[in-house]
């Protein structure tokens, strides 16, 4: 099992990075959520984190919107 996180922007959804624990997962999450360039963009409207299934579903643990 992997957990990953994804902005949702103008263009859609876009992978960010892969984890392979929870933990690991939370805290790349949470620092991209302070990240000034984030929260500057304006074309980011958001992050997801979730955790990837055995099929290829994402379940999702967290969001985070920017606006």
């Amino acid at each position: 099992m992997t957990f990953a996180v994804y902005t949702h922007d103008a263009w859609g959804v876009v992978p960010i990075g892969t984890f392979h624990s929870l933990e690991e997962a939370r805290q790349g999450f949470r620092e991209l959520c302070q990240d000034p360039w984030y929260r500057q963009d304006g074309g980011v409207k958001g992050l997801e984190l979730v955790q990837n299934g055995a099929n290829g579903e994402r379940i999702r643990l967290d969001w985070f919107s920017f606006r």
